[in-house]
């Protein structure tokens, strides 16, 4: 009697791929940075500096450059992008139409606890107003909260990466005298309007939040 046919034993996950560690040393050296928009990347110096061969940091290099974090230049290498004041202006554009949505969506469909969350980092909010940095993370942690809530995965792929470009601006609206505080007016009244359930009214006061930060960018 031939043996049973058995399905191969299935192989064992690889751990992160080295050039995946890579993409990520190399996306917070550019957030932070110690790369600046517009620099040549030296992958000979980088390469010795991570302790790795070049292929994999190529690899990452071209995980960034779908990020739109970097650009490659044939026969000149790659560059940390420079975002210019059309690419900041186009981005904010999508930014407020794609996350408007999901404040419409958030305050139609979060459960109690989410909106205990929102508050929670809200109110986290309000006492970081002099930390420039600490504010930034819980900013964007609120937002993120909001799309997460709002539950349209693909929406949250497309903010999220455009939030990684929008590191890149030298201009970014809450270096701006003053912007700090108007940011926050506007998600307490966010923040309203979520937790009174008026889907119009946290959809149009997202809109002009970004419509604001643009302006701010601008000037």
């Amino acid at each position: 009697m031939p043996a049973a046919d058995h399905p191969p034993a299935p192989r064992s996950l690889s751990p992160r791929a080295l050039y995946q560690e890579v993409a990520e040393r190399l996306r917070q050296q550019i957030f932070a940075r110690e790369l600046e928009p517009g620099s040549w990347i030296d992958e000979q110096k980088l390469a010795a500096e991570y302790g790795i061969s070049r292929t994999p940091l190529r690899e990452a290099l071209k995980v960034l450059a779908v990020e739109g974090l970097v650009t490659m230049r044939v026969r000149r290498g790659a560059y940390v992008t420079e975002m210019s004041r059309q690419d900041v202006a186009q981005v904010y554009h999508l930014l407020g139409l794609l996350e408007a949505d999901a404040a419409g969506e958030a305050a139609r469909k979060a459960s109690e606890a989410q909106l205990a969350e929102l508050r929670r980092l809200h109110e986290r909010l309000e006492k970081l107003v002099r930390s420039r940095d600490a504010f930034f993370a819980t900013n964007e942690a609120f937002h993120l909260k909001l799309l997460d809530v709002a539950g349209n995965r693909w929406r949250t792929q497309l903010v999220t990466d455009l939030r990684k470009v929008m590191k890149l601006n030298r201009h970014h609206s809450l270096f701006k005298q003053g912007r700090l505080a108007e940011s926050l007016a506007e998600h307490r009244a966010l923040m309203q309007a979520i937790d009174s359930r008026d889907a119009r009214a946290a959809a149009r006061l997202m809109r002009a939040h970004f419509d604001n930060g643009l302006l701010a960018a601008s000037h």
